[in-house]
């Protein structure tokens, strides 16, 4: 049987079921900026990516806020050049072959001018957690919240935010400055993401979480 539900009719679900616990901030935050690559702001071979004006601007406005306060750390997605280090995902997703290691589509979007002592993860799956060194650098950081900024809301982001939860970390995803190819999907992940696994707090909020927990 076709689910003919409306989004507002599946969002309905979360409210009524009564998800409404937060986490809230802790001690000491971080800001990760998750895949703002060209590829996915302004496209590349076979691949057009996506519209992230607005999250890009979002974003920015966290790292000037962010830049001198709390740590700031990007990732990419990208592999060799005959993708042994792809794994089974590029099988699902065959567009991630424009991805390549050295290619000025996995570079940042210049919009948020990476600095160079902001680190930048090369990650091969969705999660920024699998298989890098994020974990040991919040550790050593002593960090426990991670502000979550980048895309897509419902690949990487979303595993993302769900590992943060289950490596003891408080992520919050900032609504603005994230973002997805389709407004349905990005909404949907949104709410669900909020309901079970992080807190989605607005683009005043976390620039208040940085400046509190930075002590500014």
């Amino acid at each position: 049987m076709t689910d003919t539900r409306t989004l507002q009719q599946i969002l309905e679900f979360y409210r009524t079921r009564g998800y409404a616990a937060r986490l809230g901030p802790g001690a000491r935050c971080a800001l990760l900026v998750i895949d703002f690559s060209c590829a996915f702001t302004r496209g590349a071979a076979g691949f057009p990516g996506g519209d992230f004006a607005g999250a890009l601007a979002a974003t920015r406005r966290l790292l000037d806020r962010a830049r001198g306060r709390v740590p700031v750390i990007f990732t990419t997605i990208a592999y060799a050049p005959d993708m042994h280090d792809a794994g089974l995902w590029a099988v699902k997703v065959p567009w991630l072959r424009t991805c390549q290691l050295g290619d000025g589509a996995v570079e940042i979007d210049p919009v948020l001018a990476r600095q160079p002592n902001e680190p930048m993860i090369v990650k091969k799956f969705p999660s920024a957690f699998f298989a890098t060194g994020l974990h040991a650098a919040l550790q050593q950081a002593c960090v426990d919240t991670l502000l979550i900024a980048g895309c897509t809301t419902s690949v990487c982001v979303r595993a993302t935010a769900l590992d943060a939860m289950q490596h003891g970390y408080r992520p919050l995803v900032v609504r603005e400055a994230v973002g997805d190819f389709d407004a349905a999907i990005h909404e949907l992940h949104l709410a669900d993401l909020d309901a079970r696994y992080a807190d989605v707090v607005g683009l005043d909020q976390a620039m208040d979480c940085i400046g509190t927990i930075a002590g500014h």
